[in-house]
């Protein structure tokens, strides 16, 4: 199994795929997603911190670090 920290929360999330699982017959699904942000940045966030990112407005950098200071 493989691993990246949130840019979130910093929590690990489990990566699906990869050569991590190429033995394994784990079908387990991956804990989050790469965002590209509408200020052209990029980060990886589980599904909590997806959940929690503003969906009445196009999110930007400063809403991810909001999602650090709120589980920091």
């Amino acid at each position: 199994m493989t691993t990246d920290p949130c840019d979130g929360c910093g929590r690990e999330v489990r990566i699906a795929g990869g050569i991590g699982n190429m033995w394994s017959t784990d079908q387990s699904a991956t804990g989050g997603m790469t965002l590209e942000l509408a200020d052209g940045t990029e980060h990886f966030l589980c599904h909590d911190c997806i959940e929690a990112l503003p969906d009445d407005r196009e999110v930007h950098a400063k809403d991810v670090k909001a999602l650090e200071a709120r589980d920091g």
